[in-house]
């Protein structure tokens, strides 16, 4: 009896952690009038932490020189990572912001590649990014395209040092560390901002729902999803991200993508999917 608790195939686990990440962002998104970007990515990456930091109890103490040298700013670009998405989506649908975000990582994965068909991906991408430019649709704002660019390059750092991280350090360590970092480096912005200052028990538990959503379970389901999948078909799942943001935003905020922006996502999709079909081991 107790080996069916929980009991979730991996590819529909990895389907559930997509579907609750963007509906974290759905409601982080409607905090924004109450206690803006930065009080909300305050509260999403402080509870979290809080969380893992229970979960994993890492021993401070012991990490070593070397593995300060990489959690450190691990952490401090999945913090940065979050902030700026945020601030993209307080300016742009949330669709829009994931698919822009999304070059990050698919620039890592095909990075140093000299083959023609990982060049055709990151054409394609490069078409989904020119569908939604501020030059072909006026009300797509600049700013906002541009923080989505930047988190897109922060996710690819983290990506990067979470590689070199996962080497030398146990992964729940790694991660509880490296969010404790995260939420330092957010915590400022939260109180500069005096969103804090207006929080209430219904925003708080808003907050930990939205910590919940965006972190914990989605950070389960993936773990338990990525012991039972071969990783190609994990990161093929995961390219379905951007279309996800879309129909959850349209869902639960009412954003509604034009034609050329709901093309944009399908190229990205597309690409994303592509280049990890392709991909040498």
């Amino acid at each position: 009896m107790k080996n069916k608790e929980f009991n979730i195939p991996p590819i529909y686990a990895v389907l559930l952690a997509i579907i609750s990440v963007q509906c974290g962002a759905a409601i982080a998104k409607s905090l924004f009038p109450a206690i803006g970007a930065a009080g909300t990515a305050s509260i999403r990456i402080g509870v979290s932490a809080i969380i893992l930091l229970i979960a994993y109890r890492p021993n401070l103490k012991a990490i070593t020189p070397e593995q300060w040298k990489i959690v450190v700013p691990y952490g401090l670009s999945l913090g940065a990572m979050n902030l700026i998405f945020y601030l993209a989506i307080e300016r742009i649908p949330i669709g829009l912001a994931v698919t822009l975000e999304f070059i990050g990582p698919l620039l890592v994965a095909i990075v140093g590649s000299k083959r023609l068909v990982d060049y055709c991906w990151v054409i394609l991408a490069a078409i989904g990014i020119a569908l939604i430019a501020p030059w072909t649709n006026n009300r797509v704002d600049t700013i906002g395209v541009a923080f989505a660019l930047l988190a897109g390059a922060l996710w690819a750092a983290y990506i990067v040092l979470g590689g070199k991280i996962s080497k030398i350090m146990n992964g729940g360590e790694a991660v509880s560390t490296g969010m404790l970092f995260a939420a330092l480096l957010i915590l400022p912005f939260g109180f500069y901002e005096n969103g804090l200052s207006n929080l209430t028990p219904k925003l708080f538990g808003m907050g930990i729902a939205l910590a919940l959503l965006s972190s914990a379970i989605p950070f389960t389901l993936e773990m338990k999803a990525l012991g039972q999948l071969p990783p190609r078909t994990f990161s093929i799942l995961m390219s379905l991200e951007p279309a996800a943001a879309s129909i959850c935003a349209f869902i639960f905020l009412q954003e509604h993508l034009s034609f050329y922006e709901i093309l944009a996502v399908v190229c990205v999709v597309i690409a994303s999917a592509g280049s990890t079909l392709t991909a040498k081991r």
